[in-house]
C-alpha cells in the first residue's frame, strides 16, 4: 500500500508531528465529536493518531492524515481499518473519516473516502468494504450513500451505554461494482 495517495484536492499521507495539535483541536470540538460518546483529551487524541498511523506497519493499510494540497493544511483523516472485533457482524474492513469543522460541506470526506475505496478494491483486491456510524449521524450516512454504500444492518453498539441516542448504530457496505458505479455517476454530474 502506498505511503501516500492524491486526489484532485487532497494529499492522503502518513501522520506527522505537526498534525497532532490540529487533530487534538478536532477531538475537543463538540460539533466534530457530536456523534461520538465523548470528546478526546490531548493524550487520547495523540494515541489515536499513533494507532491510525501504525496500521500501515501492521496491516499494510491505515488511516491517512488528510492535507489540503493548495494550502498544506491538515484537515482530518480517512482510510481503512479493521472493523473492531467487539462490533457485531461479519468483520472485514471499514472506510473511516473525520474532518475539522471548517472543512465540512466541501466534498472532502467523499473525495478522500473514494480514494480509500480505490485502494481497497484495487491494491488490496477486496470485494466489499463497510462503514459504521450512529443511526442519527445523518451527515456521515449521506457520505456513505454518495459512495454507493447501502445500509445492511442496525445494531446496539456494545461500548455505548444503554439509553444513549448514540447506541443504535448502522452498518453500510459497498461492493467493488457498486463503488465504481457510484463514482461514475458522480463524475457524470460534474
Amino acid at each position: 500500500m502506498p505511503l501516500e495517495t492524491r486526489t484532485a484536492r487532497l494529499l492522503l499521507r502518513r501522520w506527522r508531528e505537526s498534525d497532532l495539535a490540529p487533530f487534538a483541536a478536532m477531538g475537543e470540538d463538540p460539533e466534530v465529536m457530536r456523534y461520538f460518546p465523548s470528546r478526546l483529551t490531548r493524550t487520547q487524541s495523540d494515541e489515536l493518531a499513533g494507532r491510525a498511523d501504525r496500521l500501515f506497519e501492521t496491516h499494510g493499510y491505515g488511516l491517512w492524515a488528510l492535507e489540503k494540497q493548495s494550502t498544506g493544511d491538515f484537515i482530518g483523516f480517512t482510510g481503512l481499518a479493521p472493523v473492531p472485533a467487539f462490533i457485531p457482524g461479519p468483520g472485514g474492513l471499514e472506510v473511516c473519516w473525520r474532518l475539522a469543522r471548517s472543512f465540512w460541506g466541501q466534498g472532502y470526506a467523499t473525495e478522500a473516502a473514494r480514494a480509500a475505496l480505490d485502494v481497497a478494491f484495487g491494491r488490496l483486491d477486496l470485494e466489499q468494504v463497510q462503514a459504521i456510524t450512529a443511526v442519527i449521524n445523518e451527515p456521515s450516512r449521506a457520505v456513505m450513500e454518495r459512495l454507493g454504500m447501502t445500509a445492511t444492518a442496525e445494531f446496539q453498539h456494545p461500548k455505548i451505554p444503554v439509553g444513549s441516542p448514540l447506541r443504535v448504530h448502522i452498518r453500510y457496505a459497498v461492493s467493488r461494482a457498486a463503488a465504481a458505479q457510484a463514482c461514475a455517476a458522480a463524475d457524470l454530474t460534474r
